[in-house]
């Protein structure tokens, strides 16, 4: 009798049961589409998130990788401004060095000159009283041992300024030339050509290639 009951009741409850599986199934189907769109709908929006920083990233890394080199080769300009700078100057050293250095060497050497031009200025009259004093002698006293000694001393003396470059003037018989003439006396002379050094007073000497003193002259007219 119980079990009779039992079969009896699930008969009749059995379209109720199989009701509600169904809903259950409908409802579990549909929680899990509307579960799987959300999933999905996320994953598309993470991919389009992905893809947009990819983008992004790729449109930014050569704009990065740019700039890296401009700011490379800006330093590398800079770099050669500065050596072409340093170059420059020190070439402008250099030629302010070598034209120093040519002007010291020739203000030395014009120094030099000037110091000796004035030495030989104050030897030249000692030159002149041994000539002087040579010319006075009689040719009695010529061969005297004073006199012989005199004159050594003073061809020495000629010597020793050649070595140095001291020459004299050539004057008599010479053209008359200011540069190396005074003209302190003139005469005519037939037997002479016209502006023509007939007679030296005084000898006038050169030291290298300048004047140290001007010969003393008389000229023919």
């Amino acid at each position: 009798m119980a079990e009779e009951k039992i079969e009896k009741d699930l008969e009749e409850n059995k379209p109720a049961a199989e009701e509600l599986e169904e809903e259950t199934a409908d409802a579990v189907e549909t929680e899990a589409v509307e579960y799987f769109d959300e999933n999905t709908a996320e994953e598309d929006e993470t991919e389009e998130t992905d893809e947009t920083a990819k983008e992004d990233i790729e449109g930014e890394q050569p704009e990065e990788k740019k700039g890296f080199f401009g700011k490379k080769k800006e330093k590398k300009d800079k770099k050669d401004a500065r050596i072409e700078e340093l170059t420059d100057r020190l070439q402008r050293q250099m030629a302010e060095f070598d034209n120093f250095r040519k002007r010291t060497e020739k203000e030395k050497s014009t120094m030099y000159e000037i110091g000796s031009k004035s030495v030989i200025e104050k030897i030249l009259p000692v030159i002149d009283n041994f000539e002087r004093g040579l010319a006075a002698v009689s040719d009695d006293q010529k061969e005297d041992a004073f006199v012989e000694g005199m004159e050594k001393i003073y061809r020495q003396f000629l010597d020793t300024l050649g070595e140095i470059g001291v020459k004299p003037i050539e004057a008599v018989g010479q053209e008359f030339d200011p540069n190396f003439h005074n003209a302190v006396m003139h005469i005519e002379d037939e037997d002479a050509e016209d502006n023509t050094v007939v007679e030296e007073f005084q000898k006038g000497y050169m030291y290298r290639d300048n004047v140290v003193r001007h010969s003393m002259v008389k000229v023919a007219n």
